[in-house]
């Protein structure tokens, strides 16, 4: 199965807290590129994780050639051309910085974009950037709107601070760009709050299409009412099967398994079948990046993404 996103890493502070170091990554088959980027360090400012820390937000980077980025070459073969950057704070303080890296395929339909505050307009909200794949037509209509909040997927994200997941997105009435998705082929969709700053927020919005879906299984984990267990609040399966329904009945427990350890750390997590720890939210053929939804230094909630 294609799937729209081709390289996900996380990215660490060292043991000073001032450089980024490789945590973990999903790289499919580009071994090469792998081996460059486990040896790579950034500091604050430097290189597409580096930036995202020091700007404090999201960031997407839509050109590799003559940019700050410090792995052209080794990108250039592995034939990625596009990188989105996700800082994840808790206050004051980053815990790791999310990277994901797009290609170039002529089938490449989807789109990740970052949404904040418009500068017109404070009560709205505007694509400050965003990848789009071949879908020019739609990333043009997406730069053109304005989104009020409690409205559209960024604005309900924003207005609840919590994700929000819509299915068949195409034909929701509280979608924006519903038609436009349609003409498109996005059929789900994700809005993901991502800064720890009530005074400026930032959405993320990741929109899957049928062909190049984002991933498998997308999945939104909450704390229970006594805060003891993390419990599937909303899922989505891009094959519908009875196993991934037993996914969405399991309760998780702080510190035990990947969501779990998310839970304790406040951390974004890679895992998968291809580590000793394996996961039992994870089935044998997944590998998982789950991220953090942090306000106030308290977790709100966990997006998993099963590739």
């Amino acid at each position: 199965m294609k799937t729209f996103i081709k390289v996900t890493e996380v990215w660490i502070p060292d043991k000073e807290r001032t450089q980024l170091e490789f945590g973990s990554g999903l790289y499919g088959g580009l071994t090469d590129f792998k081996v460059d980027s486990e040896q790579q360090k950034f500091s604050y400012n430097e290189g597409l994780p580096g930036k995202a820390w020091a700007a404090g937000h999201p960031i997407v980077l839509a050109k590799f050639e003559h940019s700050y980025f410090k792995r052209i070459a080794a990108a250039k073969n592995a034939g990625l051309t596009c990188g989105i950057a996700i800082p994840i704070f808790s206050g004051d303080f980053l815990m790791a910085v999310v990277v994901f890296l797009c290609g170039d395929d002529e089938d490449h339909a989807g789109a990740i974009e970052v949404w904040c505050n418009n500068p017109v307009l404070d009560k709205s909200l505007a694509v400050m950037d965003g990848y789009y794949g071949t879908l020019q037509y739609f990333e043009a209509v997406s730069r053109q709107i304005s989104v009020p909040k409690g409205q559209g997927l960024a604005g309900l994200a924003w207005e609840s601070g919590m994700p929000v997941l819509i299915d068949d997105i195409s034909k929701a009435d509280t979608f924006i760009r519903a038609g436009d998705a349609q003409q498109a082929g996005i059929t789900m969709g994700i809005g993901i709050p991502v800064a720890d700053n009530p005074g400026q927020p930032y959405i993320m919005t990741f929109l899957s299409a049928k062909a190049t879906p984002i991933a498998k299984r997308i999945q939104i984990w909450i704390p229970d009412r006594e805060g003891k267990q993390l419990i599937c609040q909303q899922g989505y399966s891009k094959s519908s099967n009875e196993l991934a329904k037993i996914f969405e009945t399991m309760t998780v427990t702080k510190g035990i398994g990947a969501l779990g350890r998310v839970w304790l750390t406040g951390m974004p997590v890679i895992t998968g079948n291809q580590e000793s720890d394996y996961s039992p939210e994870l089935d044998s053929l997944s590998s998982m990046l789950a991220i953090p939804v942090i306000e106030k230094g308290r977790l709100k909630a966990i997006v998993s993404f099963l590739f």
